[in-house]
């Protein structure tokens, strides 16, 4: 709590004119609406070492507070650090601050502190926050300038859990580190929310508190510098303490209630699993009229589902709303995965030869499901169609695919994919909406002169009006990059036997 207010509150700073100036600012309670690091230690805490730390953390977060509110605000931050950082790769944390933890710090942030922050021409972050944590959210998206933080100290590669000299950044120590920052020259305006930012404050020219403010709404996502398209972790809620409480209380319950979804959905025949759903929970919305299968007898192509991407289970689903199951391409998918799919998944080579005649050869078997987008994306954007698809049939019918999950995302990039599934039905009521769309008139495919690219672009364009998603021009690559630090190529394993062809 602020004791004192030497200083004027937030709102009365003017933000016009100030291109040329300096601002240095807080983070929590701050740069961002809530006062407490906790969530994001404890999202650290979770993607890198699971539900065993994350009850560490827990456990110490008592202590942690008590030493906060009643020793030293420093005392206290050292204790999260400690039980969330010890023993881990200082490679894996700077993994989560990359890929998961901007898309939490970006829905939380203060309007009226970012107004004052972004109308100043050079931006400077001091916080009590380890620098390992926020540097890649305040650099890469909000194109901060400077970020001084707590530095953790490290051996062989691995945190130790403890700080490095001199301390964590509260109160005189963050007024040393702008000093030693900026030298004589003082920085234009200073923002902070408690007593312990005085000192540094008092060194700008000019000071502004933000006062605390529960009510307070974030910046729209519209308004940030870039949008967050691509993000990773398993955790779909910030977590905070009560949260947490709650994922531990679940993770023993959810766990086999998954393994119990999964059995049905791949013991089960088709025809009843999308009943076996219902009765475990799992909702399953099924809008659209799917064409009826294809009779082999006719010597007729199957229809080729074309589908948005959302999770690996997209071709499970739409084979529950169908009542059958069918075929699927894909890219990359576990053998844990690959073992229990009920239904068949053919591996893409990525080689497009060789696909195109793998894919005609399953139309000729039956119908089939591809999603052209090569990898999931979670928020309401679609990547980019590839195009193949659309030079070997034109027996098209998109289907726009949307779920939602209310505690653990059923994707990742950087962990291990053979617990996708797993995740996504350790989520109490998790829900999948499939919508087909109508099948495409033979003037807007390829055999009425259109290009495979016109096609993709037309059938991502309408599946995005149905979801009321934003087209994007992103690749499998471009995600990979982001969140992994790779092109997302998967190394390629032993083949099963051919009458086991399930890879994908």
């Amino acid at each position: 709590m602020v004791t004192s207010n030497p200083f004027p509150t937030v709102e009365k700073c003017p933000s016009v004119g100030r291109e040329k100036h300096t601002v240095v600012a807080d983070m929590d309670g701050t740069l961002l609406i809530g006062r407490s690091s906790f969530p994001y230690f404890a999202l650290v805490a979770f993607e890198v070492s699971g539900v065993l730390r994350l009850l560490f953390l827990l456990l110490a977060s008592p202590l942690a507070g008590l030493l906060y509110y009643f020793v030293s605000e420093s005392a206290g931050i050292q204790v999260l650090i400690f039980a969330t950082f010890v023993g881990m790769k200082v490679s894996d944390i700077e993994s989560v601050a990359r890929a998961v933890l901007p898309k939490f710090y970006s829905s939380d942030l203060h309007p009226e502190s970012w107004r004052v922050f972004t109308s100043c021409g050079k931006r400077c972050v001091l916080t009590a926050n380890p620098r390992i944590m926020v540097e890649a959210f305040l650099k890469d998206l909000l194109g901060v300038d400077m970020v001084l933080g707590t530095e953790i100290g490290t051996y062989k590669g691995r945190a130790t859990g403890f700080v490095c000299k001199p301390g964590v950044l509260v109160g005189k120590n963050k007024a040393d580190a702008l000093k030693k920052a900026f030298g004589e020259t003082e920085p234009d305006v200073g923002l902070g929310d408690r007593h312990t930012d005085i000192p540094f404050m008092a060194m700008c020219k000019e000071g502004y508190l933000v006062p605390p403010n529960p009510e307070t709404k974030a910046v729209a996502i519209e308004k940030l510098p870039k949008p967050v398209i691509f993000h990773d972790g398993r955790l779909v809620q910030k977590p905070t303490p009560l949260m947490v409480l709650l994922i531990i209380l679940w993770t023993p319950i959810g766990f086999p209630l998954a393994c119990l979804r999964i059995a049905a959905g791949s013991l089960l025949p088709m025809s009843i699993v999308y009943y076996a759903f219902w009765a475990l929970g799992v909702r399953v919305t099924v809008k659209g009229t799917p064409p009826p299968p294809v009779k082999k007898s006719t010597g007729q192509s199957g229809v080729l589902f074309i589908c948005s991407h959302r999770t690996l289970l997209d071709p499970i689903f739409l084979c529950t709303a169908l009542g059958r199951p069918i075929s699927a391409v894909t890219y990359s998918i576990s053998r844990l995965s690959e073992i229990i799919s009920p239904i068949k998944l053919v591996k893409l080579s990525r080689d497009r030869a060789t696909d195109a005649a793998m894919i005609k050869k399953l139309l000729q078997e039956g119908d089939l499901a591809i999603c052209p987008e090569g990898t999931t994306c979670r928020e309401p954007f679609l990547l980019r169609f590839s195009s193949l698809f659309a030079e070997l049939t034109d027996q098209l019918v998109p289907v726009a695919m949307v779920n939602r999950m209310s505690m653990f995302h059923g994707t990742t990039a950087r962990g291990w994919k053979g617990m996708d599934p797993f995740y996504f039905f350790m989520n109490p009521t998790p829900a999948y909406e499939v919508t087909f769309l109508n099948k495409l008139p033979p003037e807007l495919t390829c055999s009425s002169g259109k290009s495979s690219h016109e096609v993709a672009n037309y059938i991502q364009r309408v599946i995005a009006a149905t979801l009321s998603y934003e087209c994007t021009n992103f690749t499998r690559k471009d995600k990979y990059r982001a969140l992994a630090g790779n092109d997302g190529t998967v190394v390629e394993k032993p083949k099963l036997p051919a009458n086991k062809v399930m890879g994908c």
